[in-house]
């Protein structure tokens, strides 16, 4: 584990939805001091969504006047939603306060939900042996179950899985796909993806060779962005950014009629997507205003991934995308999300460095 515990100018802030029940304040209140004593973040605050105090902003000014510059916000939810990938974040950038803090020279670092974690995993377990009155021992070997070196091992089990599930899928795909489907179902656990996926025949090459080419890498969300590793990224020159914090959004908004969504993504085409990757895990509307400019031939991205998830325009959305003239990745239906987006982009970056799944 990286330790950071010397560098008190790092604060940690845990977001949990708020409740009128005390239970749920003392519960993360719990966590919040278990973290302090871990000793990784000497500064440890926790902030609410609603009925409860301190707010996402109120806990921000809290850290800025312990003079804390770099400030890490994790969401205390399982899985990713519209509170961690639309309210938070709107939180969070309110009244262009990220750009403000920025000015002062304090960073605001959002990170992902706890999603599907074997740690987790195993909680559960105790807890349904706890229900049934049994005892849960824990053994070197379990505990060597989170090494580094047993992670491997899980990965390639998970792998061998994967494919014994899914291998008449991937028997139909060019090897370069494949690495691509077995990313996206790894990181779901769910092999429909597999017939879900839709990847353009020219996707992998264009999104390869983008990425080699240093180009800019433009996302919907921050949950996106927060899912990729900018080192990697750096290492071929490219950069990755959203525009859904951008000032100027809420503006263009208002005076055009558009959702948040799709003003950013037209704020990301005004400042210039030739080459591109874009990446939309979430909203329809910055699909279909993507799309619009692609048709009049004012942009062309080297890749568009479109896998946004919902009821409302997220299928049609990506039908949409897939009559473009643009090599593409969506998935069909309903079903899409964040983590599919960075999954589908983690999985190019690995094959642009060279490393495919053994």
């Amino acid at each position: 584990m990286n330790r950071i515990s010397n560098d008190d100018s790092v604060g940690l802030i845990l977001i949990g939805h708020g409740s009128k029940l005390p239970y749920s304040r003392e519960n993360i209140e719990k966590i919040a001091e278990i973290l302090r004593n871990r000793g990784n973040f000497k500064t440890v605050e926790i902030a609410f969504i609603v009925r409860d105090t301190p707010t996402v902003n109120e806990a921000v000014d809290i850290l800025v006047e312990r003079g804390i510059t770099k400030i890490v916000l994790v969401p205390a939810f399982l899985a990713a939603g519209i509170h961690t990938t639309e309210d938070i974040p709107w939180l969070i950038c309110v009244k262009e306060r990220e750009s403000k803090l920025k000015a002062k020279g304090i960073e605001l670092v959002y990170g992902e939900p706890l999603g599907s974690d074997g740690r987790i995993a195993e909680i559960l377990e105790e807890k349904a042996f706890k229900a049934l009155g049994r005892e849960v021992k824990r053994d070197s070997e379990v505990l060597d179950a989170y090494s580094v070196s047993a992670a491997g091992k899980i990965v390639d089990k998970s792998m061998m899985l994967i494919r014994q599930v899914i291998g008449e899928d991937l028997a139909k795909l060019p090897k370069d796909k494949v690495s691509i489907v077995e990313r996206v179902v790894h990181t779901t656990a769910d092999p429909e993806f597999a017939k879900l996926l839709v990847i353009s025949d020219d996707a992998v090459n264009a999104g390869v060779g983008a990425i080699n080419a240093g180009a800019r890498v433009v996302s919907d969300v921050k949950m996106v962005k927060a899912g990729i590793n900018e080192a990697r990224l750096k290492r071929f020159g490219c950069s990755i950014c959203t525009y859904m914090n951008d000032e100027r959004v809420m503006d263009l908004a208002k005076r055009e009629g558009l959702t948040r969504s799709a003003a950013a993504m037209r704020l990301a085409i005004s400042d210039g997507l030739d080459g591109a990757v874009v990446l939309v895990g979430n909203a329809p509307t910055a699909v279909f205003e993507l799309a619009e400019h692609i048709r009049a031939g004012k942009v062309r991205p080297a890749l568009v991934v479109a896998v946004p998830v919902g009821f409302v325009g997220a299928a049609e959305a990506k039908e949409v995308v897939e009559g473009l003239s643009v090599p593409y990745v969506v998935t069909r239906g309903r079903k899409g999300g964040s983590t599919i987006a960075v999954a589908v982009f983690n999985a190019l970056l690995t094959l642009a460095e060279g490393k495919l799944y053994g």
